[in-house]
C-alpha cells in the first residue's frame, strides 16, 4: 500500500493507495520502454520478407548462420545464471533453458541448414560478424557484472521479441504455410515457445519484485540496449554484414 499526501488537508492526512494501481510490473515497464524499437522490428524489410515470402534465400541463410552462432553465447548467458543463482530451483530454472535452447530451438536452425546443404562443420567456419559479436559480448557483460535479475532482462528482450514477431507473422495469411519460410514462423508462433517466454516474463516479475528504483533503472537500460541490438541484427542480416 501507498500513502499519498492530500493538498489543503491537515499533515497526516493520507489517501490510501493500492500498489498496484500505482505501478506497472516489471516486464511491462521493459515492455513499453522498447516499444518503439520492437515496431521497428515489426516493420523491418528482412522481418517482413520472412511473412510474405519474398525475402532472398540468400539473405536468410546468412541469418541463420550468424543466429546459430549467436545462439551458443545466449545459452552461455543462462548457463551464468546457473553460475550465480543461490537458489537450488532458480539453477534448474537456467539449465533448464540452456537445455532448451542447444536441445530444442536451434533445432530450427538445423533443420534449415540440412535444406540448405550447409553441415555443423561449415556453420563453424563462419565468422561471427561484428554486430553479433557486439550483441552477445554485451549480453555476457551485463551477466558477468549483474546477478540473476540482470541475466533475466539481457536474454528476454530476444526472447520476447522474437514471439511477437512469431505471432504477429503467422497472422499474415498463408505465411505460417509458406513452403519455406512457414517453419520458422510456426517454431516462434508455436504455443511451446509463447509458454516458454512467459516463464522467462514471470520470473522477470518474480526476481525484481523488491528491486530498487536504481535496479529497475538498469534492467531497463540493458533490455532496451538488448532490444536495439536485436534491431540491429536484422538491420545486419539484410545488408548481410561482414
Amino acid at each position: 500500500m501507498e500513502r499519498m499526501p492530500l493538498p489543503g488537508y491537515p499533515a497526516g492526512a493520507f489517501l490510501i493507495l493500492k500498489r498496484e494501481e500505482t505501478m506497472m510490473t516489471t516486464s511491462q515497464r521493459l515492455h513499453e520502454a522498447a516499444r518503439p524499437i520492437w515496431d521497428a522490428c515489426l516493420s523491418h524489410p528482412f522481418v517482413t520478407g520472412i511473412g510474405d515470402g519474398t525475402l532472398p534465400v540468400e539473405k536468410f541463410q546468412y541469418f541463420m548462420l550468424q543466429d546459430y552462432l549467436y545462439l551458443f553465447d545466449y545459452a552461455r548467458v543462462f548457463a551464468l545464471g546457473v553460475v550465480k543463482a543461490r537458489d537450488p530451483e532458480l539453477m534448474r530454472t537456467f539449465a533448464k533453458n540452456v537445455d532448451a535452447i542447444l536441445g530444442g530451438e536451434m533445432n530450427i536452425h538445423r533443420t534449415y541448414m540440412a535444406r540448405l546443404g550447409i553441415s555443423e562443420e561449415q556453420v563453424f567456419a563462419v565468422k561471427p560478424a561484428l554486430d553479433n559479436l557486439s550483441y552477445t559480448h554485451y549480453m555476457l557483460a551485463a551477466a558477468e557484472s549483474g546477478g540473476p535479475m540482470e541475466i533475466v532482462a539481457a536474454i528476454l528482450a530476444c526472447s520476447w521479441s522474437y514471439a511477437e514477431i512469431g505471432q504477429v507473422l503467422a497472422k499474415i495469411p498463408g505465411a505460417a504455410d509458406h513452403p519455406f519460410y512457414g517453419e520458422w514462423i510456426r517454431g516462434y508462433a508455436s504455443d511451446d515457445y509463447a509458454a516458454t517466454n512467459q516463464d522467462l516474463i514471470d520470473l522477470m516479475d518474480e526476481l525484481s519484485k523488491d528491486a530498487s528504483p536504481a535496479q529497475l533503472t538498469c534492467l531497463e537500460e540493458i533490455f532496451v540496449n538488448c532490444s536495439r541490438y536485436e534491431l540491429g541484427f536484422w538491420d545486419m542480416a539484410w545488408e548481410m554484414r561482414p
